[in-house]
Formats: C-alpha cells, sequence, structure tokens
C-alpha cells in the first residue's frame, strides 16, 4: 500500500510538471498581467497628492477582478489607467481561456489529453526501462518491472493492443508508434533511459530495435526477446547487446522437466550451462529424512536456495539443519541432478 501510495504521488507530480511545461507561457502572460496590474493600482491610483493608494492586497483584488469586468476601484481620470480598465480584461480574459482553463481541465480529465499527453510524460522520464510490444510478454515484464519500483515507457504499434488500457491503468505511458523508427525512440526518451526490452514477436524488428537504441544511446541497456538460440549467442557476442534471452531455449526444460515428474520452477543460462530452479517436498519415507544442508549440497552438487516446513521459511539455512519429513526445499542444479534427486526422494527405506 505504502508503494502504490508513493507511485502515485510521483505519478501525480510528473503529471502537473508536464502540465506546467506544456501551460507555461499562458502562466507566465497572466502572472505579469497581474503583477503589473497590482503595482499600477498600488503606485498610481488615485494621484500621489490625493488620499491615499489602495494597498497591495487591494490593487490585487482589483486586479483580478477587472479581468473578468468586474469594476472594484472607481474608474480613473487619468489617461493611463482608463487605458488599463480595457486592456486587463481583453488581455487577461484571453490568457485564460486559452490556457488556465486548459489546464484546469486537463488537470481534472486525463483521459481526454490523448497521445499528445503520453508523448509529453514520456518526455519527462529519466533512468527509465523502455518496453517495446506490449503482448502478453511485454505485459508481464512490465507488471514485474513494477514490482521494483522501475519507471517505464512502453510502446505499442496496434491501437487495438489489449494491453494498452491496462498499462495506461498502472500509470505507464503508452505511445502509439512504431519502435523501429527514431523518433519512436526520442519521444520514448531513450538518450536518458536506463534500459530497453525489445520483446515483439518478431525476432528481427527486436534486433532492429536494439541496434538503433544502441545508436541513439550507446550505453544502454538491452535485453532482448529471441526465440533461434545461435542467433541470440551471436546477437550477444557480435552486437555487444548485454542479453539475449531465447525464450524457446528457456521454455523447452521447463518443459522436459515436467514430462519427466520434475518440478521445475525456473530455468536460466551461467555461460552455457543450463541450470534449474527446483522444488522438492521430503517424501515421509524418503532417504533424505535427517540429512543435513551440508550433506545433500555435497552429494549432489547442488545450492540449496531456501527451506520451508510448518512453521517458517528459511533463505540460505545453515548447513547443519536437518531435513524434516514434508520440508518443501528449492534447490539450483541441472536438470539431470534434479531428476536424481526427485527419484531418491521417491525411494521407500528397505524393509
Amino acid at each position: 500500500m505504502r508503494r502504490r501510495f508513493y507511485r502515485n504521488l510521483r505519478a501525480q507530480l510528473r503529471d502537473l510538471r508536464v502540465l506546467l511545461k506544456e501551460s507555461w507561457v499562458s502562466l507566465f502572460l497572466l502572472s505579469c498581467i497581474v503583477i503589473a496590474g497590482t503595482l499600477i493600482f498600488h503606485f498610481f491610483y488615485p494621484e500621489p497628492e490625493s488620499a491615499a493608494h489602495p494597498s497591495i492586497l487591494e490593487s490585487l483584488h482589483a486586479t483580478f477582478a477587472l479581468i473578468f469586468f468586474e469594476v472594484i476601484l472607481e474608474f480613473p481620470k487619468q489617461w493611463y489607467l482608463q487605458i488599463l480598465y480595457f486592456i486587463i480584461p481583453i488581455l487577461g480574459l484571453a490568457v485564460v481561456v486559452d490556457g488556465v482553463l486548459r489546464f484546469g481541465t486537463a488537470l481534472v480529465n486525463k483521459q481526454s489529453r490523448g497521445q499528445k499527453w503520453q508523448v509529453a510524460m514520456a518526455s519527462i522520464y529519466n533512468d527509465h526501462v523502455i518496453v517495446c510490444g506490449l503482448g502478453k510478454i511485454g505485459f508481464r515484464v512490465i507488471l514485474e518491472l513494477l514490482k521494483y519500483n522501475r519507471d517505464i515507457v512502453a510502446i505499442e504499434p496496434d491501437p487495438d493492443c489489449q494491453f494498452i488500457e491496462k498499462t495506461k491503468a498502472l500509470g505507464v505511458p503508452v505511445l502509439l508508434a512504431d519502435a523501429r523508427r527514431s523518433e519512436s525512440l526520442i519521444k520514448a526518451n531513450v538518450e536518458e533511459a536506463d534500459a530497453i526490452i525489445p520483446c515483439t514477436n518478431d525476432e528481427l524488428t527486436n534486433l532492429e530495435i536494439a541496434l538503433d537504441a544502441r545508436e541513439l544511446h550507446p550505453n544502454i541497456k538491452v535485453v532482448m526477446r529471441m526465440f533461434d538460440p545461435d542467433l541470440a549467442r551471436r546477437v550477444e557476442k557480435g552486437f555487444g547487446i548485454h542479453t539475449a534471452f531465447s525464450t524457446s531455449s528457456l521454455a523447452a526444460p521447463i518443459f522436459a522437466a515436467a514430462a519427466m515428474r520434475v518440478n521445475v520452477k525456473h530455468s536460466f543460462y551461467v555461460g552455457d550451462q543450463l541450470l534449474n530452479l527446483g522444488e522438492l517436498v521430503i517424501h515421509p519415507q524418503s532417504p533424505l529424512v535427517g540429512w543435513s544442508i551440508d550433506k545433500l549440497e555435497d552429494e549432489y552438487g547442488l545450492s540449496l536456495v531456501s527451506y520451508q516446513d510448518e512453521d517458517n521459511v528459511v533463505f540460505h539455512p545453515e548447513g547443519d539443519l536437518k531435513l524434516g519429513v514434508g520440508a518443501k526445499i528449492l534447490v539450483i542444479a541441472d536438470l539431470q541432478t534434479l531428476r536424481h534427486l526427485h527419484d531418491q526422494n521417491k525411494q521407500p527405506i528397505p524393509s
């Protein structure tokens, strides 16, 4: 709740900043009119040798009233003050109608600003992440980034994409544009961005977006969605892109593990080595019951991440902790090790 509150507060402040940036000319002109009218009334109405001049507050009130054709101070005899009675209402009301009312309406009704507003919001972001493609993968990436309280700008070419309104509802600006065009990346303020994630369904499009982003911002972090593992490896080495994930190579071991009844939660590469985060529940008749964490790690060459029993969850538990019946452990290992550990866990104790 607190994180959501601060995120909404930051969005509102950024919202106000964009409005001020768009309406500063009108607000500046209105300020000049009000200040000039106040000073003139205060120092020149009436003549110095007559009665006391209006106070600053009276002069300010008279100026505001005059903008809306209401006269507080009597019509003066001096010609230069008479001119003021005609100039202030004309200029003041024009500025109010053109800028101030538009500012107030835009502040209240954010939905009416359209794509222009999304571009304006994106232009003031910095150290943010640009997500290109609002399919299922792109939207889930945004949800994960929000958990880390990151600022995000999304780019999606299809105005009928089902995730556009959902993304906007999260406070993320969505630019309806082709991310392959440099001007689209510039509108997303790519030069001030920390990272870009091209995750469309076309890996050549992803590569084109990544190269354009790198040209505009050589130090930007690039994380690509790719399907061909060989191409992903070549892109990572040949173009200097930090990370190029192959979605097919990541999904394949999970499917294979599921077919072998190994509970794999996640898979990832360390160099060329594929590792898996697997979950195991200690069987009541398992030979593993009573083993220490140190013995389990040494015997199977794995790393235990967490240990959960009925009482609590322990991350990176001490090596002398004993495995109990029904305990749930998360381990990092290769698929063959996980399969062997799973088979061992299900073996009954010999009679």
